[in-house]
């Protein structure tokens, strides 16, 4: 026999599918290697397109585009100082995710391999 007063008082307790689904979508954004060394770049301070296609060595087209696809998700904020233009965090989540991904995949190979032996 099924317990529906327990079964509800969990189901009541977890997120909505509709939530789930954005962040679903927001994950699938962060998903590709250049756009998480993005993240981790802008955790520990703001750059410039030129900057972040450096670091990820990509055409600045393609490091822009990364980063409109990030500002749509609201992950970024845009600031101008001159003719400048600056990209920051702009939700504060992203430490905790990038902590959770460096955690885990951080370090080198040898490193991960001894610690699941």
């Amino acid at each position: 026999m099924v317990d529906t007063k327990r079964t509800n008082l969990r189901l009541s307790k977890l997120t909505s599918l509709e939530s789930l689904g954005q962040a679903a979508e927001c994950l699938r954004t962060l998903a590709h290697p250049h756009r998480l060394r993005i993240i981790q770049m802008l955790l520990a301070g703001r750059y410039t397109v030129g900057e972040l296609a450096e670091a990820c060595e990509i055409p600045s087209h393609m490091a822009s585009e990364h980063l409109r696809l990030m500002q749509r998700c609201g992950f970024l904020d845009v600031s101008k100082d001159g003719r400048c233009v600056y990209y920051t965090i702009a939700e504060p989540h992203l430490a905790s995710i990038m902590a959770c991904i460096e955690a885990r995949f951080g370090g080198s190979k040898a490193a991960r391999g001894s610690a699941s032996a």
